[in-house]
């Protein structure tokens, strides 16, 4: 069978990192033993070694540097098709990612304001921290921050205080709100391996490590768990109306910085319809600031 486009992505990412571990993590937002299973694969398609491994070190052996430049090419000219097919046929159509639902009136407004673009939602798992964009599955994300900052720029369009999320009968559900200090102790239901995972854990906040019960992928993982018993959770005071339940309390926190909400996209996307969604999700929270660039690497 023929590579997958896929497949070079993944061959280039371990090339130019020269590590299975940072191309996993850092690139591809995979796991390493999978991102392996893959070179493997494209390995046995082309019937050559790409790589040289050893415990400490990775390197292109002379048929992956021959492969590279070429790897480099394919992917381009793949993504300038995508590119002028999407001018072409879909400029008025945009995929959302989200990881939380968005709620907050948000869609509706936003719906109202862009009348003539049709807009399709894609939820995506917490294992993915760029929501879909750094696949190019979605368009734009309407996202937590903080997120991956290589190669994305965002937008804040609501800033929001952290409250916890309790099992039903905890015994801190009777306070109206909660210090921080008094939940630090409490295991978590935490998020997968990332900075997000960091933020909700309040890591910044903490005089030592998070005691971690359980790791959910999305947040009705995340609410059942917390209903189970398994842990508390932090989440946006929104997210705690949207997602209210019988089984689950939620309280304010004092003591913890606000989260953010924001619009992001991929910094070398300048289509029209992400500006116009951009501006159209700042106007209906009245924000004005501009937008964020990603910090350099």
């Amino acid at each position: 069978m023929d590579p997958h486009l896929r497949d070079l992505r993944y061959f280039v990412a371990v090339a130019e990192e020269l590590s299975f571990t940072r191309a996993a993590g850092e690139r591809l937002f995979i796991s390493q033993p999978a991102l392996s299973k893959q070179i493997r694969q494209l390995e046995n398609t082309l019937r050559v070694r790409l790589f040289e491994r050893d415990r400490r070190t990775v390197s292109l052996t002379p048929a992956g540097a021959e492969l590279l430049p070429r790897a480099r090419r394919l992917i381009a000219q793949w993504e300038e098709a995508e590119h002028a097919v999407v001018a072409a046929g879909r400029d008025t159509t945009l995929t959302v990612g989200f990881q939380t639902r968005i709620g907050r009136g948000l869609i509706p407004a936003v719906t109202t304001v862009m009348a003539d673009w049709t807009l399709s939602f894609r939820q995506v798992s917490w294992r993915d921290p760029t929501a879909g964009l750094a696949r190019r599955e979605v368009d734009v994300a309407i996202a937590w921050l903080p997120v991956p900052g290589s190669g994305l720029t965002w937008r804040v369009v609501a800033t929001e205080e952290r409250w916890v999320a309790l099992p039903a009968g905890h015994h801190l559900a009777a306070h109206d709100t909660i210090p921080f200090a008094a939940l630090a102790g409490e295991p978590f239901v935490a998020l997968p391996a990332g900075p997000a995972r960091d933020f909700w854990l309040a890591t910044d906040e903490r005089t030592g490590p998070a005691r971690v019960s359980a790791e959910a992928e999305t947040a009705e993982e995340v609410f059942e768990a917390v209903a189970s018993g398994a842990g508390v959770t932090l989440v946006a005071a929104g997210n705690a109306e949207i997602y209210q339940r019988d089984d689950v309390v939620c309280r304010p926190v004092s003591g913890l910085a606000p989260s953010e909400l924001a619009v992001v996209w991929r910094t070398d996307d300048d289509r029209p319809a992400i500006r116009v969604f951009v501006e159209s999700c700042a106007r209906c929270f009245c924000v004005t600031p501009p937008p964020t660039p990603a910090p350099a690497r």
